[in-house]
């Protein structure tokens, strides 16, 4: 049939995974560093991915493709959330880890872990548990814990901390993370990203969770630099 279907232009393509994520039906993937519409049946043709492409690399165009295939995209839908659930592998359960207070001086400060919970991605992380309440949230483009060498005394103390990469994950953070701050007392939400074009991915989902919450929350982005740098904040 002749629809009206997005088209992607990869040579405008920088690779950040703003579509990707903006895409709900799941149509939308990162292949090689660049967006690609991979199922034509899981594209609804209403463009929520078009505003948020920051080259203009996404436009419509009307062309042979199969029909949108609701009840696919649902069936996938589900199939992704029955595949993060905690009863197969016993890494992804969630629960709290309490830190005790170096006190001893043979014992480094500074080498301590400050984090506060498991799991720490975006994705196997639950929407609703004890730790979320009252909580600081951070939520890191993973890169940048390997950039910054204080990220754990910086960032991570004293938070609940999500991470995830918005260039190789592929799905849609804004709605977890929506979820997660709808659900939760949280406080407060800072956002630690690299100064690469694609690690605005992780920016852009925070900032629509946060319109999708219908909460109004203190939130802050500081921006790493490849050698190791706070450049904004």
């Amino acid at each position: 049939m002749i629809r009206r279907i997005i088209k992607i232009d990869e040579e405008k393509c920088n690779g950040c995974g703003a579509c990707a994520s903006a895409c709900h039906e799941g149509a939308i993937g990162m292949v090689n560093g660049k967006a690609k519409l991979l199922r034509e049946d899981y594209c609804d043709g209403l463009g929520d991915c078009l505003p948020t492409c920051p080259t203009g690399a996404i436009s419509f165009e009307e062309r042979e493709a199969p029909a949108y295939d609701e009840a696919a995209v649902m069936a996938n839908k589900l199939k992704e959330a029955e595949s993060v659930l905690p009863c197969g592998c016993p890494g992804t359960q969630s629960r709290a880890i309490e830190r005790k207070t170096a006190v001893a001086a043979s014992i480094d400060i500074a080498s301590q872990s400050r984090l506060s919970q498991w799991p720490v991605q975006i994705k196997l992380a639950p929407v609703n548990a004890p730790y979320f309440d009252g909580a600081k949230l951070l939520i890191a483009a993973d890169c940048t814990a390997y950039a910054y060498g204080n990220f754990h005394e910086k960032f991570i103390k004293d938070r609940i901390t999500l991470i995830g990469c918005p260039k190789l994950d592929e799905g849609d953070y804004a709605e977890k993370i929506a979820q997660i701050i709808a659900l939760n007392d949280i406080k407060s939400v800072t956002v630690v990203r690299m100064e690469v074009p694609c690690c605005g991915g992780i920016e852009n989902a925070v900032k629509r969770a946060l319109q999708q919450s219908g909460k109004f929350i203190p939130w802050q982005v500081v921006v790493i630099s490849t050698d190791g740098k706070i450049i904004s904040e």
